[in-house]
């Protein structure tokens, strides 16, 4: 009798435990979403530091393209990276208020300026797919996968290798 209550105590812990779980599935990834030039893009969301409106930019001499300028987040230097740029697009002109999505890589933090901010969302790992071949050749550099979406496909971002300026991948 108390090896069936002890069964008994211990799935209602297992229970409650899964209530307390981000993602009581484990097969759940969550993405911050953003759009560039209407384009839906993801990041996982652990990879995301903070969302901001970047503001006095102050540019940096000689850095490359891609490299916006950088700014004073909570007294840290910050790299900002319009990723227009960076995906071979046309740069927004300088009135256009663009929002940034803030990520740490080796220590460093930079800045994704981008067109505008969406959601956080939650996706199950079964509809990732790999980079479909119909996606732009310079895009497939610094993206790892796609979701399929209802409406639309989502395109994640590999932060990594879009911050790896040291290759220049964008067209001159």
């Amino acid at each position: 009798m108390s090896e069936a209550l002890a069964t008994t105590d211990s799935t209602e812990a297992e229970a409650d435990s899964q209530n307390l779980a981000t993602h009581p599935g484990e097969n759940l990834e969550d993405y911050v979403t953003f759009r560039v030039e209407g384009q839906l893009f993801g990041i996982p969301v652990l990879r995301v530091q903070d969302i901001l409106k970047p503001e006095r930019i102050a540019p940096v001499p000689l850095a490359p393209k891609e490299v916006k300028g950088s700014i004073n987040l909570r007294g840290r230097i910050v790299t900002v990276i319009d990723v227009r740029i960076r995906l071979g697009l046309a740069p927004r002109d300088d009135n256009y208020e663009s929002m940034g999505v803030t990520v740490e890589q080796d220590n460093d933090l930079y800045t994704l300026m981008v067109d505008e901010i969406g959601d956080v969302i939650e996706l199950s790992r079964d509809c990732y797919e790999r980079n479909p071949g119909t996606l732009d050749s310079l895009w497939r550099e610094f993206t790892s996968g796609v979701f399929r979406l209802d409406k639309e496909l989502m395109v994640v971002l590999d932060i990594d290798r879009l911050l790896d300026l040291n290759k220049d991948r964008t067209p001159a």
